[in-house]
């Protein structure tokens, strides 16, 4: 991100959005309204005075809700670029027209309440389309207790608990007393492959799931990690060897079973009801913290995109790639790499992402030839 952000060639505008697209490969018009942050982005250095001393705080989206945020503030800490933000929707100086405290302790005059949103209209000759994922939401799934039961929560609230960075500093505290999560179950295909709401595998839910058992270990000793599945699957590089390396090394069970119900004791642990497909028999187990794998979607807001740009997409909501061309969308001159073309890990991202690069590369320099092999 770094190098990206100090790229003489790189223009990033991020907290923008594409309102239109017109014309064709080589010769595209993109309307993009750049949002106002209401902090000047040339004087801004990210000192935080200004979070340090705003009164209003709001559940923070990027830890999941699981720490609050102020009304000014960095959407993360490693950000690019480093330029705080002020929420309107959440400010006291735009819901009540007092405070602006943020405004007196800048000591760069970065506050600026009277911006406005800017029009840009760019002439590109290429578009790359890599908006990413989002998460299902398993509050439908009534039968896993998730927002019922606090004890119960989704594999990237688990991330942010884990993280270092993340609201309990890396420990793995129960939400619902702050003690110290022994017993972990993870659950998978929540959402996933299921007709009722994504009918695609996920992909990485099984790899991410047993980095996070390691994880458990690698923080304490004595924690106790079961993941149930129906069946694993592990199809990369040395995936295999992982899951492996997870049992022997890690103390991970691997529970071949459907969960079909998750439930509270008295003293708010989740217990699990699964069928044991392989002893063919109905059992309960109690952890301290259930972790579920929910099913990883099409960013919010790819339809509408799509129909801006001009592409398709297909019956999961992911953008359709053209047969034999990886990259290409529908719509010729616009490429796509990444989850936005459906499931798919780091490693192929990163490699879609360079066949995008590429094709790029051929539309606005068609001199260029490729060499093969």
């Amino acid at each position: 991100m770094l190098d990206a952000g100090r790229h003489p060639n790189i223009e990033i505008l991020a907290y923008s959005e594409v309102e239109s697209v017109k014309g064709r490969a080589g010769a595209f018009t993109a309307k993009v309204r750049r949002k106002a942050r209401f902090i000047n982005e040339e004087l801004c250095n990210a000192c935080g005075d200004c979070m340090a001393k705003c009164p209003r705080k709001v559940p923070d989206d990027f830890d999941m809700h699981l720490r609050d945020r102020r009304a000014v503030y960095l959407y993360f800490a490693q950000g690019i670029p480093a330029v705080a933000t002020i929420d309107k929707d959440h400010c006291t100086y735009f819901e009540k027209g007092k405070c602006r405290l943020c405004e007196r302790v800048c000591q760069k005059e970065a506050v600026d309440f009277e911006q406005k949103d800017k029009i840009l209209n760019l002439s590109v000759d290429a578009i790359v389309v890599a908006t990413g994922l989002d998460v299902f939401d398993p509050t439908p799934m009534t039968q896993y207790g998730y927002g019922r039961i606090k004890n119960v929560i989704t594999g990237l609230e688990y991330e942010r608990l884990i993280n270092a960075t993340g609201p309990t500093g890396g420990h793995l505290y129960r939400p619902s007393d702050g003690t110290l999560a022994k017993k972990v179950a993870y659950i998978q295909c929540v959402g996933s492959r299921d007709l009722n709401y994504c009918k695609h595998c996920s992909s990485v839910c099984c790899m991410y799931a047993i980095k996070d058992a390691m994880l458990a270990r690698e923080h304490d000793v004595e924690a106790n990690s079961h993941i149930f599945h129906t069946d694993f699957r592990n199809v990369g590089k040395w995936f295999q060897e992982y899951e492996q390396k997870g049992k022997d090394l890690y103390g991970i069970n691997y529970v071949r079973g459907r969960v079909g119900e998750v439930q509270e004791d008295k003293d708010g642990n989740p217990v699990v009801w699964y069928e044991d497909t392989q002893k063919r028999e109905v059992k309960s187990l109690t952890f301290d913290l259930v972790v579920l794998s929910v099913a990883a979607m099409p960013a919010k807001g790819s339809e509408e995109l799509a129909k801006i740009l001009g592409i398709e997409l297909d019956d999961s909501g992911f953008v359709r790639v053209r047969a034999g061309e990886p990259a290409d969308t529908s719509r010729p001159g616009i490429f796509s790499c990444g989850f936005c073309n459906g499931p798919v890990d780091i490693p192929e991202s990163v490699s879609q992402a360079s066949a995008a690069a590429m094709r790029v590369a051929e539309t606005i320099l068609p001199q260029v030839k490729v060499a093969s092999g």
